[in-house]
C-alpha cells in the first residue's frame, strides 16, 4: 500500500513499561492503520493502553517494539505534521489567544505575515473571532479548549490527535465541541485520532472505533460507524452501535451486531 499524507500505522507495537522495579505491559502486539483523512476514535477502560497509542503516534515515546509509521516513515520524535490536543487546554496563562495559538507556529517557516494570517484564519475556524485579545483566565472552559484545537490545527498537520480533549466539560458544552470537531473535520479533512471514555461520542464523530481490552492493552474489536453526516444523536441505528460497543467494552462482543448500521 502507497502511503499518502496522513496515514498512521502500528505493526505490531509492545510497549512496556517499569513501575516500581516490576514490568508492565501497556500494549501487547497491537497492528493499526489509520486511513489518510480518517476519524478514528479508540475507547477502552482506564489503562487499556488508548493514551500510550496517542503518544506512540505524536512521538513522544520512542521505545517500544515493532514500528510506528507516519505515512510509511518511522515516528522518531514530534513533529509540526501532527498536532496533539490535550484534556486540558495547557494554555500559556500569560499570553492572550492569539499569541497562544501563534506560539505553536515557533519552528514554523511562515513568515511573519503568513503566520498572523494562520492565527487569524485558525481563531475564525473555532468560532472565536472577538476574543484574540482575552487572557485564558478571561475564557469559559469550552472556549480555552477551543483555542487549544485553534493551536493544533494552525501549522496544518497532517495528523491531529486528541487526548481526551473534552472530557473535563458539562455535557452541555461537550456536545457543542462534538458539533464543532465535526465540523472542523468535515471542512478540513484532517486526520484525526480521538481517544475517549464516552463511546456516545465515538459514535456520533468516528467513522471507525477502537475497543481495547483492558491491560495488557490489545485490540478488541474494530467497529466501523458508516451511518452519514451530520449525525442524529437520536438516531436508532446510531444507538445500536452504541449499545454493540457497550456489549464489547464489557468483555462480550456480538459480532452479528455489526451488522446493524450497514443495514440501517
Amino acid at each position: 500500500m502507497v502511503a499518502t499524507a496522513g496515514s498512521l500505522e502500528m505493526r505490531s507495537v509492545t510497549k512496556r513499561y517499569s513501575v516500581d522495579g516490576s514490568p508492565l505491559v501497556a500494549l501487547d502486539d497491537v497492528s493499526l492503520a489509520v486511513e489518510p483523512g480518517e476519524f478514528l476514535a479508540i475507547v477502552g477502560a482506564s489503562g487499556c493502553g488508548k493514551s500510550t497509542i496517542l503518544r506512540l503516534f505524536a512521538g513522544l515515546d520512542a521505545k517500544h517494539d515493532g514500528a510506528v509509521l507516519h505515512d510509511g516513515a518511522p515516528i522518531v520524535g514530534p513533529s509540526l505534521q501532527r498536532g496533539l490536543v490535550f484534556q486540558e487546554p495547557r494554555l500559556f496563562p500569560w499570553l492572550p489567544v492569539e499569541r497562544n495559538v501563534l506560539a505553536a507556529l515557533r519552528n514554523s517557516h511562515l513568515d511573519a505575515h503568513a503566520r498572523r494570517s494562520a492565527v487569524r484564519d485558525h481563531i475564525a475556524l473555532v468560532g472565536l473571532q472577538g476574543f484574540e485579545r482575552a487572557y485564558p483566565h478571561q475564557l469559559s472552559g469550552g472556549m480555552a479548549q477551543r483555542v487549544a484545537i485553534a493551536r493544533g490545527l494552525v501549522n496544518r498537520p497532517d495528523v491531529l490527535l486528541l487526548d481526551e480533549p473534552l472530557g473535563a466539560l458539562d455535557a452541555l458544552t461537550r456536545a457543542h465541541l462534538q458539533d464543532e470537531l465535526q465540523r472542523i473535520w468535515v471542512r478540513e479533512r484532517t486526520t484525526m485520532v480521538l481517544v475517549t471514555h464516552d463511546v456516545d461520542e465515538a459514535v456520533y464523530l468516528a467513522d471507525r472505533v477502537v475497543v481495547m481490552s483492558p491491560r495488557p492493552g490489545r485490540i478488541r474489536d474494530i467497529v466501523p460507524v458508516t451511518l452519514p453526516r451530520p449525525r442524529d444523536r437520536g438516531d436508532e441505528a446510531l444507538l445500536r452501535l452504541r449499545a454493540h460497543l457497550l456489549r464489547t467494552l464489557a468483555g462480550t462482543p456480538q459480532h452479528a451486531g455489526l451488522a446493524l448500521h450497514r443495514a440501517a
